[in-house]
């Protein structure tokens, strides 16, 4: 199963109490003060796996607490401190406060680590507040609570290329024929009801990944059919891939499909209409007279968008498209890393 939303709790350790003790020694006052701090409480850690790609484990288990540090003891002996609670997510995840709304981690990398809630100081022993003139203290404090927070954590995959386009458009097979990505792939609407991920190896040792983003229909931001409930994950995609239907059957006018997911790509977000992007004809084993592929062609032309047909079913024009988006995406990764340098 697919979660990419979820909602969880969390309670860093408290710390430990300090102690009031004191120790049996001659000649001084009440055998003076040896009371040791208490431990500093665990902190919950979070940090992104590329072996998870979902959110599902936490659907299970929503409420993480660390380890509370030790009291401490007599002879000055420190209390011992919690361990820290270590917690995978997926590469991808952002982390929400969920009362504040406020992003406290955005995990882009494998490995990477954030301190998510931070665990409470230990209490100080009586031996911290002996002075001169105090020789028999009797204060001591209390651990400090932990940090406990309630998160929302919500999923959005990395990928370079996305694939857009209305149900039955070939996305499926189309990443199923450039990658090894097995999606379910049926002659009726609405058969991808996940995300689906495949890695595309092209020249001799390079590859990028492409993400089939289902269920955009017109209205789709109104909440009409899967909503967009799954477009938050081409929010990270470098370059859209626009799937449009040109085969002799196709229900709607060929561009008059692509403008309409370009106006619902706009009314999510208006920063997706600035990627690049590429419209791809799909079905042109089956496109009968040719009319509607001249069409979209035209269109194309006019406006200034690449325009690669292909049929994913006879691999026309695969390699071809292959080939173009790992120019691009290569192109893209260059220019991302000008940028940050």
């Amino acid at each position: 199963m697919f979660v990419d939303e979820v909602h969880i709790t969390v309670r860093a350790g408290h710390g430990g109490n300090g102690i009031c003790s004191f120790r049996r020694e001659m000649f001084v006052p009440r055998g003076g003060p040896d009371g040791g701090d208490g431990g500093d409480g665990g902190n919950i850690v979070m940090t992104a796996s590329h072996r998870l790609t979902t959110l599902l484990d936490f659907r299970y288990q929503n409420h993480y607490e660390a380890q509370d540090g030790r009291s401490g003891g007599g002879s000055n002996c420190t209390g011992r401190s919690g361990a820290d609670l270590a917690i995978a997510v997926p590469v991808g995840t952002i982390v929400y406060d969920d009362q504040t709304k406020e992003i406290l981690a955005d995990f882009i990398e494998d490995g990477q680590t954030t301190v998510i809630a931070k665990g409470g100081r230990g209490g100080k022993g009586n031996s911290n507040f002996a002075t001169s003139v105090n020789r028999v203290p009797t204060k001591c404090t209390p651990g400090a609570p932990g940090e406990e927070r309630t998160l929302r954590l919500e999923l959005k995959l990395l990928a370079d290329v996305g694939l857009v386009g209305f149900p039955n458009a070939g996305k499926s097979t189309l990443i199923a024929a450039i990658s090894a990505a097995r999606p379910k792939i049926a002659d009726y609407p609405f058969t991808t009801l996940i995300p689906n991920l495949g890695v595309v190896r092209w020249g001799s040792d390079r590859s990028f990944v492409v993400a089939d983003i289902p269920g955009l229909i017109e209205g789709a931001h109104e909440g009409k059919g899967l909503g967009v409930q799954f477009l938050r994950h081409i929010e990270r995609t470098a370059f859209l891939l626009h799937l449009i239907d040109v085969s002799e059957w196709a229900p709607d006018d060929p561009v008059v499909s692509f403008e309409t997911l370009r106006r619902e790509l706009t009314a999510y977000d208006k920063a997706l209409t600035k990627r690049p992007v590429a419209v791809v004809p799909t079905k042109i084993d089956v496109i009968g007279a040719g009319e509607r592929l001249a069409q979209l062609q035209a269109y194309c032309r006019l406006n200034d968008y690449p325009c690669l047909p292909i049929s994913a079913v006879t691999n026309n024009g695969l390699d071809d498209l292959v080939t173009y988006l790992g120019k691009q995406v290569e192109r893209l990764r260059k220019t991302l890393c000008e940028t940050s340098s």
